[in-house]
C-alpha cells in the first residue's frame, strides 16, 4: 500500500529531507521526499504497521529546529512500487494548497561543525563558512523557494568533487546541506580599509581584522543577516571612538563573548538565561553586569545591565578565538538608519565609520539584524524579533477570509501578511526616519509578497496620518487597487496579544505605551480596553499630560516632569528645590511654566511612557533623553527590586472614559526625594503604584462587565519592563487568565500583526 504525507510547517533548511530518508531506510520503507514551495511531500510504500510507524516518526520528527504543524495524507497507487526511498528534485509548481513556505530561520553553528572548524585534521579546519544539514544560514540567503541550493546565493558556488560526494551521500551529516562548502569551493573574505590595499584569503583577512582591534580600531565585520561594527569591548577610548563615529551617544551596545562560561565572567546569568543566550536563535539578552566584569563602562552608560550574545557563525567563532576576549558586536549603521547588509552599502556608508572592513563574497539576500531578549519571571520576553525566529509562522485560530497586508508603525517597525491560515511577521526594519529605512521597508514587503505569491487586497495601517508607514500603505493599497484598513494603535496591541495566543476574546487589555493616535485625535498610551479583534470600548485611560512644546518634550523629558509638578501641586511645585531643574536653563522653566498656564497650546498625552519619562527625570535628575524610551529604562535599572508600598492615587469613574489620576502619587515622591530618599526606593514605589493601579482598574471594570472571567491582556511597551510586567503578572494571575506576548515583542515590533487581524476581523465582519 501507499500514502501521500504531505507536511507543513519550519521542515525545509534544517536537514529535513536527509532525515526522512534515514528514517524510511531504517524502517525498510520505499518512495521519495521532496521540498515544493509550501513544505514537504513524501510518497511512502510498504505495509500497513510499517507505514503507520513510519507517518508517526515524520509527523513528530526527532529532529533540532523541525515544527511540523500541519499534515494531510492520502492514499496513492501505483503501478510499480519503488525499490528503494529517494530524495527527489524539489516541486517548483502544483497544488499549492498549504500555500506558504517552509523556510527554517538562521540556524547558529552545531557542536559537529564547531569541532571541525577546531580539528586541523579536518579539510573544513578554520573554514569561516563552514555549514551543514542542520546549521547555518538559510533565511537570509534564500532567494526563492523551495529551500534548495540552487535558489540562494550559494548556487554561486558550485560543489567541490569532495563536497559533492558528501551532498549525495545518504550516510552524511552534509547529504541534502544547501549551505555547506569547504575552502575548496566555498565563500572566501577579503579585509579592506579606506584607500589601503585588500587582503585577500581567509587566514590573512582574519588576521588583520584581529590585529585591526587589538590596538583598538572599529572594523566592520559582516554576519549572517547584514554587518557589525566591531571592537574590543574592554577598550574605553574605542568603545567612545565607535559611540562617536556611530553616532549614538548612550544607547547601550550590544557585546558578543566565545561561550556561557565567557558571558559569566562579565554578567550574572541564571539557569534560566544560560538557556536562552545558548538557544537556537541566539539572542541579544539583557543580563546584570558584574562590577569586576572589566568591560568598558561606555558600553551602556549609567547602566547595570549589558546585551551579551554568543557567537553564532563560524567567522564570529574565530575572531573572537583569535582576539581572545569579548568584542563589541553592534549592528552597522547610524542611529536612524537601518543594518547595512550588501558589501556595496558597507564600502560606501560605514567609510568613516569603520577603519576596516572584513567582508565575504556571499551574498546576503535579506537583511536581519540580532534577536534581542529579555528574562521575566513567566520567561522570555521578545525585544526584537528577528535573525533566529524569522521566517516562522504564527498560526490563526480562524483562517484569513483574504490576504491582508500590514505596515506597523513609526518605531521598530516590521511588516506582516496574513494568508489563509498563517500570519508572516517580518524580520525587524527598524524606525522609519530615513530614506534608507523607507527604501527596507519597501523591499521588505516585495520579498514576502513574493515568498507568499499572494497579492493582498487589503492594506491595514496606523491611524497616525504622520506616519511614514502610513504614506506607504496609502500608495500601495493605491497600486493595487486594494482596500485601506486604518487600524488604532491600541486595538491593534490587543488584538495581537490574542491573535498569538489563539484566543477569539473579548478580554480586558492594559494596553501601555509611549504614544500611538487615538480616533479622537488626542495621543493615547495609557489604556484599559475590553473587546477583540472586531472591535473594542475604551474603559479607562490615564490622566493627560501637558506636551510643552509638543514632540520636543520627549527628547527634553524635564518638561513632562515639570507639566506633572504644575498639575500636582496646582501651580504651587516645588521647582526650584528639585536637582532636576537646576541642570535646566531657568528662563526655559519659566518659559515652560507660562506655556502650561495655556494648555491649548500643549498637545495633551495619556501614555504611561510619558509618566515613565517625567518620573525618570526627575527622580535621576536627567533633563533630556537621547533615544525613544532611555529615561523609562533607566528608572526601570533605578529599581532596587524590593517589595515595596505604592504611592496612592485615584480612579475617577465619573468621566468616560474613567481615569486613573496619579496627582497624589507625584505629590508623594516629590516630597520623598526632597526628604533625601533613594532614588531606588522611589523606584520601587513607583512600579508597586503601577502594579497596583493597573489591579484596581482591571478589578473595577470586571466587576462592571456582564461577562465574567474574560482573560487579561498585558500589551504595549511598557511591557518591555520586567519589572512591571511581573508585577502585574503576579497580581493578576491568580484570579485571571493573564495573556501577554511571546512569540512577539510587546511594542510595536508586534503592531504590525494586530493591524492584519483586526483589519480581517472587520472585513469578515462586514461580508
Amino acid at each position: 500500500m501507499g500514502l501521500r504525507v504531505r507536511l507543513r510547517g519550519c521542515v525545509q533548511g534544517i536537514g529535513f529531507r536527509p532525515w526522512v530518508h534515514r528514517v524510511a531506510r531504517e524502517l525498510g520503507v520505499r518512495g521519495s521526499v521532496a521540498n515544493a514551495p509550501d513544505g514537504v511531500w513524501i510518497d511512502a510504500f510498504g505495509t500497513r504497521e510499517m507505514l503507520e510507524v513510519f507517518r508517526l516518526r515524520v509527523e513528530r520528527p526527532a529532529l533540532p529546529g523541525a515544527r511540523v504543524d500541519a499534515v494531510e495524507v492520502s492514499a496513492i497507487a501505483i503501478d510499480r512500487e519503488p525499490a528503494d526511498f529517494s530524495i527527489l528534485p524539489s516541486r517548483r509548481h502544483g497544488e499549492l494548497r498549504f500555500g506558504d513556505p517552509a523556510l527554517a530561520p538562521d540556524l547558529p553553528i552545531c557542536p559537529a561543525c564547531e569541532h571541525e572548524l577546531a580539528d586541523a585534521g579536518s579539510r573544513r579546519h578554520r573554514h569561516p563558512f563552514v555549514a551543514c544539514a542542520q546549521c547555518g544560514p538559510r533565511y537570509t540567503l534564500a532567494r526563492a523557494l523551495p529551500w534548495d541550493r540552487e535558489r540562494s546565493s550559494m548556487a554561486d558556488f558550485p560543489l567541490c568533487p569532495a563536497c559533492a560526494r558528501e551532498y549525495a551521500d545518504p550516510g552524511d551529516r552534509r547529504f541534502h546541506a544547501e549551505a555547506s562548502s569547504c575552502p575548496d569551493c566555498g565563500p572566501t573574505l577579503v579585509a579592506t580599509e579606506p584607500g589601503g590595499p585588500p587582503t585577500f584569503g581567509n587566514e590573512a583577512a582574519i588576521a588583520r581584522a584581529v590585529g585591526a582591534l587589538r590596538v583598538g580600531r572599529i572594523v566592520a565585520v559582516q554576519g549572517i543577516g547584514g554587518f557589525h561594527l566591531a571592537c574590543d569591548a574592554s577598550n574605553e577610548a574605542a568603545v567612545r571612538r565607535l559611540r562617536k563615529r556611530k553616532r549614538r551617544p548612550t544607547r547601550p551596545l550590544a557585546v558578543m563573548v566565545r561561550s556561557v562560561l565567557e558571558a559569566e565572567k562579565h554578567a550574572l546569568v541564571d539557569a534560566d538565561e544560560r538557556a536562552l543566550l545558548s538557544s537556537e536563535a541566539r539572542p541579544i539578552v539583557l543580563l546584570r553586569r558584574r562590577p569586576d566584569s572589566g568591560l568598558a563602562p561606555s558600553l551602556a552608560p549609567g547602566s547595570p545591565v549589558l546585551g551579551i550574545l554568543l557567537a553564532y557563525s563560524p567567522l564570529h567563532v574565530l575572531l573572537l578565538e583569535d582576539f581572545g576576549g569579548a568584542l563589541v558586536m553592534t549592528s552597522a549603521n547610524r542611529s536612524g538608519e537601518p543594518i547595512v547588509y550588501r558589501v556595496t552599502e558597507a564600502e560606501s556608508k560605514l567609510g568613516d565609520v569603520a577603519d576596516l572592513v572584513l567582508a565575504g563574497d556571499r551574498e546576503i539576500v535579506a537583511a536581519s539584524d540580532d534577536s534581542v531578549a529579555a528574562l521575566a519571571a513567566s520567561g522570555p520576553v521578545l525585544l526584537r524579533r528577528s535573525r533566529g525566529h524569522v521566517p516562522r509562522p504564527i498560526r490563526l485560530a480562524e483562517p484569513a477570509g483574504e490576504p491582508v497586508l500590514a505596515f506597523g508603525g513609526h518605531w521598530s517597525n516590521t511588516v506582516c501578511v496574513i494568508s489563509r491560515d498563517r500570519a508572516w511577521p517580518s524580520a525587524h526594519v527598524g524606525d522609519i526616519e530615513s530614506p534608507d529605512s523607507v527604501e527596507r521597508l519597501e523591499a521588505t514587503i516585495e520579498r514576502w509578497l513574493h515568498w507568499l505569491e499572494v497579492t493582498p487586497t487589503l492594506v491595514a495601517h496606523d491611524l497616525h496620518e504622520g506616519y511614514e508607514s502610513t504614506r506607504l500603505a496609502r500608495d500601495f493599497a493605491a497600486k493595487l487597487g486594494a482596500r485601506l484598513a486604518p487600524v488604532q494603535h491600541h486595538h491593534a496591541h490587543l488584538a495581537a496579544v490574542l491573535g498569538e495566543h489563539g484566543a477569539r476574546g473579548p478580554a480586558l487589555a492594559l494596553v501601555w505605551d509611549g504614544t500611538g493616535a487615538g480616533p479622537d485625535g488626542a495621543a493615547w498610551g495609557g489604556e484599559l480596553l475590553f473587546g477583540d479583534a472586531r472591535g473594542f470600548d475604551r474603559m479607562a485611560t490615564f490622566r493627560p499630560i501637558a506636551l510643552a512644546g509638543g514632540d520636543r518634550a520627549i527628547q527634553e523629558p524635564w518638561r513632562i516632569a515639570q507639566a506633572l509638578l504644575q498639575d500636582a501641586f496646582q501651580g504651587d511645585a516645588p521647582v526650584e528645590a528639585l536637582a532636576l531643574f537646576d541642570r535646566v536653563d531657568r528662563d526655559e522653566v519659566a518659559a515652560v511654566a507660562a506655556l502650561l498656564e495655556r494648555p491649548e497650546l500643549c498637545a495633551a498625552a495619556h501614555g504611561v511612557g510619558r509618566y515613565f519619562d517625567a518620573i525618570g527625570a526627575l527622580l535621576l535628575a536627567r533633563p533630556r533623553a537621547t533615544y525613544n524610551g532611555e529615561l523609562a529604562q533607566a528608572l526601570n535599572f533605578a529599581a532596587g527590586g524590593r517589595a515595596a508600598e505604592p504611592y496612592p492615587f485615584t480612579i475617577d469613574s465619573r468621566t468616560r472614559p474613567w481615569q486613573l489620576d496619579l496627582r497624589p502619587m507625584v505629590r508623594a515622591i516629590t516630597l520623598d526625594l526632597l526628604d533625601g530618599r533613594p532614588p531606588s526606593q522611589l523606584s520601587d514605589r513607583f512600579h508597586a503604584t503601577l502594579v497596583s493601579a493597573g489591579q484596581a482598574l482591571v478589578a473595577q471594570a470586571a466587576a462592571r462587565l456582564a461577562e465574567r472571567g474574560a482573560p487579561v491582556v498585558l500589551a504595549g511597551g511598557c511591557f518591555q519592563n520586567t519589572l512591571l510586567l511581573d508585577g502585574l503578572e503576579q497580581r493578576l494571575g491568580g484570579e485571571l487568565e493573564v495573556l501577554r506576548p511571546r512569540q512577539l515583542p510587546p511594542g510595536d515590533g508586534g503592531l504590525a500583526f494586530g493591524q492584519a487581524l483586526v483589519a480581517g476581523a472587520r472585513a469578515r465582519r462586514e461580508d
